[in-house]
């Protein structure tokens, strides 16, 4: 039996998502061909963004552009770290 498996990786800066299948690893690229895609999402009126899109428009949408996410995984909404992000 072909054993397959997912594995994604959530950087601080980067992430990225690989396939295990046929007894390799393939990372699989998102739609620029990249391998590493930036770890960034932001939302407009009409949209939800996400990587290169989502940072290359975090000057001029700040607050509604997440980088960094990283850091809250495992907190509470009520936890001060992340009241502290909310602000900042």
């Amino acid at each position: 039996m072909d054993r397959k498996a997912i594995g994604i990786d959530l950087g601080m800066v980067y992430s990225s998502v690989a396939v295990f299948q046929h007894g390799k690893i393939e990372v699989i690229p998102n739609k620029q061909s990249n391998r590493k895609t930036p770890s960034y999402f932001a939302f407009t009126n009409n949209e939800r963004l996400i990587g290169d899109a989502a940072k290359n428009q975090a000057a001029l949408n700040p607050t509604n552009t997440i980088f960094d996410a990283q850091r809250l995984l495992g907190h509470k909404f009520d936890d001060p770290t992340v009241q502290v992000d909310m602000r900042s």
